[in-house]
Parts: structure tokens; sequence; C-alpha cells
């Protein structure tokens, strides 16, 4: 092989990260900023498939208007009212480095499983584009600007936010598609394979099925999973062997 010959790699493998997450979720929405940070620094970011999965924390929160999240958490978790206000207090901070105004006094407590299936609808009319969109609007609906997720119309509010009429679906239509069953098998699989995962908390983040990462880890851990994931889907071809020195001698 001459020196001026090319040693050409095969052709990358796209790696998948699939992401289980609630809507309720506020270390969610963190975690989300924070993969979003180690993903735009990645080298190989254009090689690496995102998919969103849905969650729900509390599936037996009643459905319709909802009602304080605080309260709410009162009566699920049997804490007392200040320690709950305590977590808010802290959560905020947090999301406060990241670029989030969480606001806690108005953030209302809603059955998540029709913003599962809005996600899921977002994926069919327009990929993970409208996907990463209908996210960020749900997030920042439910934590800074307490929007009522559960009442009448809500949804079909957030998806015109969103840009489901860019894609041709309008809000008839996402209306439509709502007040029946449309994409709710699409959310009972998700649920089901995060039980044969095992997942109990979320954030969590799964690489190839290989890698795990759970929570809303800094920027440079979701960096070393996403590294892993990559030398494990891209490992380093050798060229052909040639003369060589070895031992420290040649």
């Amino acid at each position: 092989m001459s020196l001026d010959t090319p040693v050409f790699a095969a052709p990358p493998r796209t790696v998948t990260v699939e992401v289980w997450s609630d809507v309720a979720c506020p270390w969610c929405f963190i975690g989300k900023r924070r993969f979003a940070t180690a993903l735009r620094d990645f080298p190989h970011a254009e090689h690496v498939e995102v998919v969103w999965r849905s969650y729900q924390l509390s599936p037996d929160t009643p459905t319709g208007p909802g009602r304080p999240e605080v309260d709410a958490l009162v009566e699920m978790k049997g804490l007392p009212r200040d320690q709950v206000q305590q977590m808010f207090g802290h959560v905020t901070d947090v999301a406060a480095g990241e670029g989030l105004r969480y606001d806690f006094d108005r953030t209302l407590a809603f059955n998540t499983f029709d913003a599962h299936r809005l996600l899921h609808l977002a994926r069919r009319a327009g990929g993970a584009t409208l996907v990463e969109a209908t996210m960020e609007a749900l997030f920042s609906a439910h934590f800074e600007q307490g929007v009522d997720l559960g009442a009448d119309g809500a949804l079909v509010r957030i998806a015109a936010q969103a840009g489901f009429g860019d894609h041709g679906w309008s809000d008839e239509r996402v209306a439509t598609a709502l007040a029946g069953d449309d994409a709710a098998d699409e959310v009972r699989a998700d649920l089901d394979e995060a039980r044969a995962l095992r997942v109990t908390g979320v954030p969590f983040f799964v690489v190839d099925r290989k890698y795990a990462v759970s929570g809303a880890q800094p920027a440079e851990v979701f960096t070393q999973l996403l590294d892993a994931g990559w030398r494990e889907a891209n490992p380093l071809t050798a060229a052909p062997s040639a003369e060589a020195c070895t031992d420290g001698s040649c």
C-alpha cells in the first residue's frame, strides 16, 4: 500500500438513545436540557437518534382538570406541606441553573397519558423534530406557565404551538385523534417496556439497550454515556499491517 493510498473506515453506525420521561417530572425537563448540552457538543451528534419514551409517575391521577401540584403531592406522598415546598424550592433552584423558570405556585397536577399520546402523534406527524418541539411546549406549559394540561383543549393548543399545523395537522385533526384512542397502544407499549427494563424512576437514558443512566445527570455524564455507546457501535478499524518497529527496536 502506497503512502498516499487513503484508508476508508466503514460507514458510521447510528447510535440510538431512548429516554423514558414523564411530562409531570421536573427532573425530566432538567435532564432533557443537560442531555441536549452534551449532544450539542458531541462530535458524532449527526449519527445519534434520540427516541423519547412514555412513562407515568402517577398513573392513578384522575383525568380532567388539574389541581395544585403541592396538594396532590402532599396527599400522594403523605408528606408535610412545608417539606414539599422545600423540595419544590430546591428543584426550582436547580432548574434555574439550566435556564428554566419553574413556578410551582401555579403548577397543576394532571394525568399525563394523553400528553404522551400527543407526543406519539407528533412523531407520526413530523418525526423527531416535532417531538422535540412538542416536549418543550408541554414541559414549559406545565412547569413555567401554569397551564392546566388536563383541561379541555389544552393539548390541542400545545400541538398548534409546537407546529403540528406545519405538517398538515389542523386543530380539528388533533382534537379528533385525542378524543379517541389514537396512539394509546404506543404509550402502553412504552410503559410495558419500562417495566421490562425495570425502570423505576425518570428520566432514564438507554443507549442501544446496552448502557443506561438514570436521573438528571450533569452534561459530562451524558457525554460519557454517548462516548461509550459510540465506541461500542463504531469500533476502530485498523489499516492493513506493514513493516513496523516493535518492542523498542527496528
